[in-house]
């Protein structure tokens, strides 16, 4: 029986997804020969042979806090789900193999809606080379609920995790940022104006790009390949899912190290410029909070840099400091502003 000897009361939303996960695991120990990277990372890690390792990830996607169906399609939804897995496996810097689903779903949807959900999965798995190999099915009294676990391989020693910063490094994105939250507000608006006009039928041409980004996320499958192509090899790196601030400041606490991440060097997309216009945002606060864009942040040796100078999927935002430093933006204006991870909280309380 567990027993709370002060009575006191912690409330979830204080600690934070990452938080929690600390919390909850800080006294498990690695018993296991087998296990080379345990929780902590966008993966674990776990020897296979004298030349392979494998990658395992997992991620649980709930209706109501991480997709709306009243504008997200099931065969869309399908599809993500396992694309956000599979990030998670190309920023260990591996290939993804294998996937199971789960699925706990109520008795408002049809077969015929499943359906569109695996159609979403089967195409993922095809255009990424995976095969679906199990999972589990069953009854949910609130809503529908998707559960999937990623595996993949290494060699032996081409892992890159978030702890291999080193002062000095450079920092460096693929693509671009802010997209996809300015996908989801554009479709939160229109979900709005379908509420007071439903008749009413919304032109998403001029936010194609953004709309795209949320809806239909892809993982950055080529940048493994283009790296090890070019002779680099990441001493860090993680993708881009909860904000540019929250990944950095992962990589820098785990690397024991600070960070100056430079505002003018960001990529941002033409429509996110003026969608953030439109709205009223800030464009360096949305890419630096906004989340779900499923790019790669890594740090490279600066002997690599003319490796990667001038390639168009890859922008050195950053260098990496020592630890007492800090981690900061550099504005436009110059002035040293201390990164904070803004980033998106599912275990915020929405009331």
């Amino acid at each position: 029986m567990f027993e709370n000897k002060d009575n006191s009361t912690t409330n979830i939303e204080n600690l934070g997804e990452f938080g929690l996960i600390d919390h909850l695991t800080k006294n498990f120990k690695i018993k296991q020969k087998s296990t080379v990277k345990g929780v902590g990372d966008d993966a674990a890690v776990i020897s296979c042979d004298s030349k392979k390792e494998m990658v395992v990830t997992t991620d649980l996607l709930l209706e109501g806090v991480h997709f709306d169906l009243s504008y997200v399609p099931l065969k869309h939804l399908g599809y993500k789900a396992v694309v956000v897995n599979l990030s998670d496996v190309y920023a260990m810097n591996a290939e993804p193999s294998q996937i199971t689903v789960s699925v706990a779903v109520s008795n408002r949807f049809p077969v015929e809606a499943l359906e569109e959900l695996y159609a979403g999965i089967q195409a993922a798995a095809k255009i990424y080379n995976i095969d679906l190999v199990g999972g589990d099915t069953t009854s949910s009294t609130t809503g529908l609920l998707i559960s999937i676990t990623a595996l993949g391989t290494v060699n032996k020693g081409d892992a890159v995790y978030r702890s291999g910063a080193k002062e000095n490094d450079l920092l460096v994105v693929t693509g671009d940022l802010g997209a996809a939250y300015m996908g989801l507000q554009v479709l939160e608006r229109e979900k709005e104006v379908f509420k007071v006009n439903p008749n009413s039928q919304p032109d998403l041409e001029p936010y194609s790009y953004l709309v795209e980004r949320q809806l239909k996320p892809e993982a950055r499958k080529d940048i493994p390949a283009l790296l090890k192509e070019l002779g680099v090899k990441p001493t860090a790196m993680i993708d881009i899912s909860d904000g540019l601030s929250s990944e950095i400041l992962h990589i820098c606490n785990n690397s024991k190290v600070g960070c100056n991440l430079y505002e003018d060097k960001i990529p941002l997309d033409p429509q996110v410029i003026s969608a953030c216009e439109e709205f009223n945002l800030d464009s360096t606060t949305i890419a630096l909070s906004g989340g779900e864009d499923y790019e790669l942040l890594f740090t490279i040796n600066t002997e690599d840099f003319p490796k990667i100078k001038a390639n168009p999927h890859l922008t050195v935002i950053g260098h990496i400091t020592d630890e007492k430093e800090g981690v900061h933006l550099i504005s436009r204006a110059d002035s040293k502003i201390p990164l904070i991870a803004r980033g998106w909280n599912a275990l915020k309380n929405k009331d």
